[in-house]
C-alpha cells in the first residue's frame, strides 16, 4: 500500500524562494563589457525588453559621440554618472518620539545606484523626444555639471548641510 505524503507546512516551505542578489550575476554590456553601463541599461529597461534598452543606450552614446567630439562616449557617460553621485544624504532617525533628518555618508554602491536612477528618471520626465535623445540630453547636462540631475545632487547636499546639527544621531 503506497504511503501518501501529507501536505502541510513542510510542503509549503519547499516552494518558497529566497532572494539572491543579482549583483554577482551581473555581466558587462555586450559592446564595451562595462558593469556600470550594464546597470544603466537595466535601469532604462521597461517590461523586460532588454534589447530595446540596449538600443536606446547605444543610440544615446552615438548622439553623445556626435555632440562631444574630443571625448569617447563611454568616458562621457562615466564622467556624467560620477558628477551626479552624492557624497552625503539625509536619513530619517527616530529619537524619543521625534524624527530627525540625520546627514550620513553614502557608500560607493549606493552612490552609483542613486546617480543612475536620477539620470534615468529625469530623462523619462522630459517628454516630446525619443528616449535615446532625452537620455543623451541628460547625460550631456550632467557631464557639463548642469541640468536636473546636478540640481538634485546639490539639493541633497544642501539638505545634509542644513541638518548637520543632527549629525551626532548617526548610527
Amino acid at each position: 500500500m503506497p504511503k501518501f505524503r501529507k501536505r502541510g507546512k513542510k510542503a509549503e516551505n519547499k516552494t518558497k524562494f529566497k532572494f539572491k542578489s543579482t549583483e554577482r550575476f551581473l555581466r558587462g554590456d555586450p559592446k564595451f563589457d562595462n558593469l556600470v553601463l550594464a546597470k544603466l541599461i537595466n535601469k532604462v529597461m521597461l517590461q523586460g525588453k532588454k534589447s530595446t534598452a540596449i538600443n536606446v543606450v547605444y543610440d544615446c552614446m552615438d548622439l553623445l559621440g556626435k555632440r562631444i567630439k574630443d571625448q569617447e562616449p563611454l568616458d562621457v557617460v562615466m564622467t556624467a554618472i560620477n558628477n551626479v553621485k552624492p557624497q552625503i544624504e539625509v536619513r530619517s532617525k527616530r529619537v524619543g518620539g521625534a524624527t530627525y533628518q540625520v546627514p550620513m555618508e553614502v557608500n560607493k554602491k549606493r552612490q552609483l545606484t542613486l546617480s543612475i536612477r536620477t539620470i534615468v528618471e529625469n530623462a523619462r520626465g522630459k517628454k516630446g523626444k525619443p528616449m535615446a535623445q532625452r537620455l543623451a540630453d541628460e547625460l550631456n547636462d550632467a557631464y557639463n555639471k548642469q541640468g536636473a540631475s546636478i540640481t538634485w545632487r546639490e539639493n541633497v547636499h544642501k539638505m545634509a548641510e542644513a541638518n548637520k546639527l543632527f549629525a551626532h544621531f548617526a548610527w
